[in-house]
């Protein structure tokens, strides 16, 4: 999941006009400790002078001092931090797929804050984003940044091979792969590559068939049509030379490669790749690479408009042992205003609010702001949290590459899948 790479370099503007959320007025409170990834302090603080921070400190006295971490300590940390029985973190941010049920326990549940003193216009935020901190009913944390799926095409490539524009449903998607995989003198062109096919990245193909892994009532649905019917795709794909043989292996970074350089035509990835893919000091095809949402199946065009791929987010937490939890809230509130919204997302954050990708500054710097926007009205998380959601992925991903590397069939392998993940859920 790429969460944090996303517009970093855009212009920060709009922070000077940030609405001012009703806070705790007592001048001259102690810090507030704010644990998180350093891209989160960088697009709250601003690297060109904003600070979407500013009016909280302004009207509590109480600067944000943040401690930042790489992902898997950040949650090490937050996770010790909160089963503390007197804790010294105020807030902390956490990932959609990090709060199972276990987890959750370690923190305050938001819904009373919600309910005495909401933020601002909630009904503006993504309901998937909101939804996807609820655990056991109640929500855990607010969601403040997302990365949503993408479909990245190289337009030169698809001129070449006479292709006007991007496919529009699943099924042209499979044929527009099979046309642009080619040897033309150079290195050779495969069609279609996502970063190994893991559940995060093969649920985005099954989502085209309005696909889930395991939905949200925690049953496994693997061996329904949607999901066989991607392994069978990529299967299909990878006999005709249109997904890559070391498909395996490959990671995010090998994804980035294979686009900047003219390898692949297609990728299925993070939308926030697009600026990766058309840096000119990175790649051949500098203005070149274009991002749409991912095409639903031509059999549900009239259920929907654009597949509902997935999105997963990172949202701000307040740990159960947190002793000044007025201000955690107070400090939650002011990062989620819609001008906090929009000054982060001009810094590259991915907003969560629909209001953000109306706002003229954003369309401009962002060229597939309407596209995102098409896809976040019903993208949804792609694995639901639960205690063994990680073997599960492991077993997802042995049966998806055996299914594809042809040691049995999707129908095959997605049944085992299934038979093999079901003890692994919780009861519900």
């Amino acid at each position: 999941m790429n969460m944090i790479t996303r517009r970093a370099g855009l212009a920060m503007a709009g922070l000077a006009t940030l609405a001012r959320p009703s806070l705790p007025r007592a001048q001259g409170n102690a810090p507030l400790a704010v644990f998180s990834h350093r891209v989160h302090q960088t697009v709250a603080t601003g690297a060109d002078g904003g600070d979407a921070t500013a009016p909280f400190t302004r009207q509590t006295g109480a600067p944000a001092q943040w401690t930042t971490f790489d992902i898997g300590p950040l949650w090490d940390r937050l996770q010790r931090e909160a089963s503390l029985s007197e804790g010294s973190v105020d807030v902390g941010f956490v990932l959609n797929t990090q709060v199972t049920p276990r987890a959750a326990t370690l923190f305050e549940p938001l819904d009373e804050w919600m309910r005495r003193d909401p933020v601002e216009a909630p009904d503006d935020i993504f309901p998937g984003l909101l939804e996807g901190f609820r655990v056991g009913g109640a929500g855990i944390a607010m969601p403040v940044r997302h990365s949503s799926s993408g479909l990245h095409y190289n337009a030169e490539i698809f001129e070449k091979r006479g292709i006007a524009g991007p496919p529009r449903t699943i099924e042209e998607l499979a044929e527009v792969a099979r046309r642009c995989t080619y040897r033309d003198g150079g290195p050779p062109v495969v069609g279609l590559v996502i970063p190994g096919v893991a559940y995060p990245n093969v649920i985005d193909i099954a989502r085209a068939w309005d696909g889930d892994f395991v939905t949200a009532d925690f049953r496994c649905v693997a061996d329904q049509p949607p999901m066989v019917n991607a392994i069978r795709l990529l299967r299909e794909l990878f006999e005709a030379g249109a997904f890559p043989r070391n498909f395996a292996t490959l990671q995010a970074e090998d994804v980035n490669t294979w686009m900047q350089t003219g390898r692949a035509a297609m990728a299925l990835t993070g939308m926030s790749r697009n600026r990766i893919y058309n840096d000119p000091q990175r790649g051949r095809f500098a203005g070149k690479i274009r991002t749409v949402a991912v095409p639903v199946s031509e059999s549900l065009k009239d259920r929907f408009d654009v597949a509902p791929a997935k999105v997963e987010f990172w949202g701000m937490a307040i740990p159960r042992n947190a002793r000044r939890k007025d201000l955690s809230w107070a400090f939650i509130k002011t990062l989620l205003t819609r001008q906090a919204t929009l000054g982060m997302a001009l810094g590259g954050n991915g907003p969560v609010r629909a209001s953000t990708y109306e706002d003229a500054r954003l369309k401009e710097a962002v060229s597939y702001a309407d596209e995102e926007r098409r896809v976040l009205r019903v993208a949804r998380v792609p694995l639901p949290a639960f205690d063994e959601a990680a073997r599960a992925g492991d077993l997802f991903r042995e049966e998806a590459e055996a299914a594809v590397l042809g040691m049995r069939t999707p129908e095959e392998a997605m049944r085992s899948l299934t038979a093999r993940v079901a003890p692994l859920l919780p009861k519900v």
